[in-house]
């Protein structure tokens, strides 16, 4: 079996190539579902991401705007001469003659705070609860993963596990929920397994505050 010829070196001459050793000042890649991120230092701050809040922030534009014209436009008739318009004749009245503990100036006090207030709680809120953020190992770069992906992953770590028949995961920021059914083995080693891999997982994704986890194993119900 002949062996290739390397260009430039000369004729019956080969040329070796480079060969790369796993060892000092080079890294393995990593798994599937290992984080190159897991040990590395943070460097900042990892906080909640902002929601634009860009639907309520357009009803309460479009909101303002129909309101500001409607009386902007009053305003002007009545400077050109014109009578005002009879609804807002009307509210004037209203608001003149009507106590203050009346039921429907209660009422609509009433719900302008409490939209006043879920206002304020949008504005000073993050939003955005099912991105969960990740450690920063770069000042300049944040990163995010979404709770239904996080839970992806727990459930196929945990179905890798011999014994489990099914997995559910349900993540929240602070605690993800493992229901687990194992149809062979004793509940015990199985539920021991799942916490070493449920574990390395967690810290697999990365994440700036790992959630606990809430693990239960039990066996499938009888069918029929």
């Amino acid at each position: 079996m002949s062996e290739p010829q390397g260009a430039g070196t000369g004729e019956g001459s080969t040329q070796r190539l480079p060969v790369v050793e796993r060892g000092a000042g080079t890294d393995t890649e990593p798994g599937p579902y290992e984080s190159g991120v897991t040990d590395a230092p943070a460097s900042g701050r990892a906080g909640r991401f902002w929601s634009a809040r860009r639907v309520p922030a357009g009803i309460v534009a479009l909101l303002l705007l129909f309101l500001t014209g409607a009386f902007l436009y009053d305003v002007a008739a009545v400077r050109a001469g014109r009578s005002a318009l009879g609804w807002r004749r009307d509210l004037a009245r209203q608001l003149a003659e009507r106590p203050v503990d009346d039921t429907w100036v209660l009422v609509g006090a009433g719900v302008a705070a409490a939209l006043g207030l879920w206002l304020l709680v949008l504005a000073l809120t993050p939003g955005l609860r099912r991105l969960l953020p990740m450690r920063r190992t770069h000042p300049g770069v944040r990163a995010g993963l979404h709770r239904n992906a996080a839970a992806t992953v727990l459930r196929d770590r945990a179905m890798e596990v011999s014994g489990v028949q099914s997995a559910r995961v349900r993540m929240r920021r602070r605690r993800a929920r493992v229901r687990a059914l194992s149809h062979f083995r004793e509940l015990d080693d199985v539920r021991a397994d799942l916490d070493g891999v449920l574990d390395g997982a967690v810290r697999g994704l990365g994440l700036a505050r790992p959630p606990a986890v809430s693990l239960r194993v039990k066996r499938p119900g009888r069918k029929g």
